[in-house]
């Protein structure tokens, strides 16, 4: 049994779905998936029965940047609600109508914990594992506040790793030098991302093999305009190394 954990990155995640078709063309085809935030939203779309192709194309015609409307509360600039609109006609209702089994981490903000999702309704599990703190109001299940899934694990595989065989883990975060920081959006990404890596290193120990394609340093985690770039880069590192992938004892189904 092959799992495969997708990391947060915003639209740097798109990449996760090169890497999905590399492997799939490899023969390998993951029987359980677990993704935070971003990699919640393509593992869900994945595990819907869509092709990463398809699942490609679905993220650009949601253009899901142009769906957060202004939430001028405390609590967060902008709600995160909208986005529940454009994902409804792309994906079933519950975790049980999906065809490959999903799990999606979000941070209970109040406890400071991570919790798990596997059953009830899909949609409020990817929104609130996509809460980005202060940009977005805390989404709210059950009476319980919920932020980004990568503030305390931003590569869920403890879940996975009693469940499968297999665990491949992918990263859509390298952190290589940047030379200049052109404004406070950009110094606050890159702050974000130094941050999650430090969670990241517990969980890639976890993984037989682990999958970051480092030409992803160059592109925005808020910018979906390069969406087929940051496919291109997720898939064409992955089929380039799929040897090196194979040693690692990669399995083929």
């Amino acid at each position: 049994m092959i799992g495969v954990a997708l990391s947060g990155g915003g639209a740097r995640g798109i990449a996760h779905l090169g890497v999905l078709k590399a492997l799939n063309e490899a023969g390998v085809k993951p029987d359980i998936i677990s993704g935070t935030s971003a990699g919640a939203l393509v593992g869900a779309l994945y595990c819907a029965g869509n092709s990463p192709d398809e699942c490609l194309k679905i993220i650009q015609k949601t253009n899901v940047l142009s769906v957060f409307r202004p939430s001028f509360s405390w609590k967060g600039l902008l709600s995160i609600d909208k986005l529940a609109t454009a994902l409804i006609n792309y994906l079933p209702q519950t975790f049980a109508e999906l065809k490959k089994p999903l799990i999606i981490a979000a941070t209970e903000i109040n406890k400071g914990e991570t919790e798990y999702f596997t059953e009830g309704d899909l949609v409020p599990a990817i929104l609130a594992s996509s809460c980005i703190p202060v940009i977005f109001k805390p989404y709210v299940i059950n009476g319980h506040n919920y932020v980004d899934g990568g503030i305390l694990n931003n590569l869920p595989t403890e879940e996975l790793k009693h469940r499968v065989e297999t665990l491949i883990g992918v990263s859509c975060n390298p952190y290589g030098l940047v030379e200049k920081l052109e404004n406070a959006r950009h110094l606050m990404e890159r702050s974000a991302l130094l941050a999650i890596n430090g969670n990241t290193m517990k969980s890639r120990a976890l993984c037989d093999v682990f999958i970051e394609p480092p030409g992803l340093v160059k592109f925005s985690g808020f910018k979906l305009s390069q969406a087929q770039q940051i496919f291109d880069e997720g898939y064409e590192f992955t089929v380039q190394n799929m040897s090196k992938f194979a040693t690692e004892n990669l399995p083929k189904k």
